[in-house]
């Protein structure tokens, strides 16, 4: 969802993220990860612009930051 959201391929986040595109292919797919590789994806995704929105009573998500500009902070 996040990548979606970003508009970016596999290729653009796996570059972004230091990470082979099929490392980006098996974390989409559900398939284990170790938790470094998870944490590199994550904060190349949050450096991009995503903001991960935890379990709430709706589920866990996603979604864009707000630009600081249009907010005035």
């Amino acid at each position: 969802m996040a990548r979606a959201a970003l508009q970016i391929g596999v290729r653009e986040l796996a570059n972004l993220a230091e990470v082979s595109p099929t490392t980006i292919t098996r974390l989409e797919r559900g398939d284990a990860l170790y938790g470094r590789t998870v944490e590199a994806i994550r904060t190349a995704l949050e450096a991009a612009g995503v903001e991960f929105v935890p379990e709430n009573g709706g589920g866990a998500g996603v979604r864009l930051k707000k630009d600081t500009e249009e907010t005035g902070g």
